[in-house]
Formats: structure tokens, sequence, C-alpha cells
């Protein structure tokens, strides 16, 4: 039996019209452009200011870019998943929103919640239930609102957000390229540092949490800084020595991009 791989024959995107400059943001917090160009790398960032709209509407507009470029028929597409930590509501999830949207009648869908790791969580996810023989045509789509969960009185995280969302077709293929392997690993030791205190089942909405502005993302910068410098260097390098690879025959890297100095000391810490 031939050996089944996932390829991605297919990508969509789309962000919102509006955009949210530095010099915009420096009217809001103390901040400036040249602040927050060495420090995030970020110039501008777009933004879903439209009320009413959430990330299924971003999610929609990618996938049917997606579906119109590969001319996929929306009868064919077994599973749609959804990565998401600004999901439209607690439930239904948003896959499910998506997939009403996109007049999907024969998917199945569900979401996954794994913040920045989210695309590689999709990834491996598609990947092996295209192995396992059984689906032949899958969307997978990232999309946040992170406007929606970011303090614009908080100097240390809204110039770092932004809204958009991006699709891919994910199909089998018996030629030696693909999906061709992943390692992937969970720290929770993180959760002091990065995280929203309040409006899950530990701590639920109330006037006290709203009062108190415990419903925004909540980032301590630069013990995240080492976690992922090191978490993603480490696993980055884990992948090359295991497939036999050498930095000299890797040709790209394409790293989260929450911010250009974690992407600068990774590129340092590999040697790359």
């Amino acid at each position: 039996m031939e050996k089944i791989n996932a390829v991605i024959t297919g990508v969509g995107g789309y962000v919102p019209d509006y955009i949210l400059t530095n010099d915009e943001i420096s009217k809001m917090v103390d901040t400036n452009d040249e602040w927050i160009m060495t420090r995030i790398g970020v110039k501008e960032r777009h933004i879903l200011n439209e009320e009413g709209l959430g990330s299924s509407y971003m999610a929609r507009k990618a996938a049917k870019q997606l579906m119109k470029k590969t001319g996929a028929n929306p009868d064919d597409i077994d599973l749609v998943v959804v990565a998401t930590t600004t999901p439209d509501y607690h439930f239904p999830s948003t896959a499910s929103i998506l997939c009403d949207k996109l007049g999907l009648k024969n998917a199945f869908a569900f979401d996954l919640q794994a913040a920045c790791s989210g695309f590689l969580y999709l990834m491996e996810t598609a990947a092996n239930f295209i192995r396992s023989g059984r689906y032949k045509k899958i969307i997978i789509v990232g999309a946040d609102k992170m406007s929606s969960m970011v303090n614009y009185t908080d100097r240390a995280t809204c110039p770092i957000f932004g809204d958009g969302a991006a699709a891919f077709m994910v199909e089998p293929t018996t030629e030696d390229y693909g999906i061709m392997d992943s390692i992937l690993r969970t720290d929770g030791k993180g959760l002091p540092f990065l995280h929203m205190k309040a409006g899950g089942s530990v701590c639920p909405p109330s006037y006290f949490t709203v009062d108190n502005k415990m419903h925004y993302l909540f980032q301590e910068g630069r013990t995240v800084f080492k976690y992922a410098v090191s978490n993603m260097s480490d696993v980055s390098a884990a992948i090359a020595e295991k497939n036999g690879l050498t930095k000299d025959s890797i040709n790209w890297i394409v790293p989260h991009q929450a911010n250009v100095r974690i992407i600068e000391a990774v590129a340092h810490r590999m040697d790359v």
C-alpha cells in the first residue's frame, strides 16, 4: 500500500480594511513608532472594527477565497477545523458556524485552541486525518479577532496584536512531499505569564471582573520571551536532527511572527 502524505493544495486569507498604525497607538498609550519597531517590529495592524462581527466572519472570507481558488465543491469537503483564541461564542464552535456560512452539508467540524501555536496544531490534526485514508478534502482555518481581548491602555500588549484569518486546503498525495514530520510539545507552566484572568469556568464573568479589567489579555513579556526563544529553537533543532537536516540544507524557516526580537533571538540561537 502506498504511503499517504498530506499536502497543502490551496490557500486563502483575509484582513480587515481598517489599519491601526503605530502613530495612532502612540495617541492611546505612552509609546512611539521607534519604540514599537525596535522592540516588536510591527508597523501596523488590521482591526475588525465593525460591530457584531467576529472571528467566523474573517474565517468565512478566507475560506471563500480558498474555495474559489481551488474550485472546491462544497459537497466534497470532509472536515473543517478552526484554530482560534477568540471564538464568536463559548458555544457553538466557530467551525460549525463557518460550515453553515459556507454551505457545507457533508463536513464535520470542530475548534481547537492552541493560541500562538494554533496553525501547527491545525496542520498536525489535518495531516493525521488525511493519513487515515478516510478523508480527502480538509479545510483548516486560523482566525482571531485579538482586538476583542486587547487592553488599549496597556502599552506592553496593545501594539502586538491585530485581526485576520487564513485558510488552507489539505489533501492526500502519494508523492514524496507534503507534511513530512512534526514535533509538538506543550508547556503548561507558562500560565501565570500569559492568560486572560476571567471569562472561563474558574472565574466566570461578573460586574467585578469587568470593573477590574479581567477580560483582557495579560502578558509578562520578558518571561514569555525566554519561554518562546528556548522552546522554539530547541524544537526546531530537534526536528532538523531527527530528519538529518543541517543548517546549510534548510532554505526557509517560517516562525510565528509575534515579535521581531523573538525571531532574531531564535535565529541567533540556531545559528541560521
